[in-house]
């Protein structure tokens, strides 16, 4: 089963450097891009992941890059 696909576009963030994230990877959190704990119950599981460096990123809303959390592009051809 494909995850929901959130929005056709990447979400903008603020990351901190060394802070640990929850991405949601099933596409039903109502706290996009992160986990809000609506994967329960799926066979899906959030990335967590710790921000390498602070600033602006772009998280997937598509839920189908090959570079998770990171938007890839893969938006453009769904």
């Amino acid at each position: 089963m494909d995850p929901k696909i959130a929005q056709k576009a990447p979400y903008v963030v603020e990351l901190e450097a060394g802070k640990e994230y929850h991405w949601c990877a099933c596409g039903q959190s109502k706290n996009q891009p992160f986990c809000d704990g609506s994967h329960r119950g799926t066979a899906f599981v959030p990335l967590f992941f710790t921000a390498s460096e602070s600033g602006k990123k772009y998280l997937c809303g598509c839920k189908r890059t090959k570079n998770p959390p990171f938007c890839d592009g893969t938006h453009s051809n769904l």
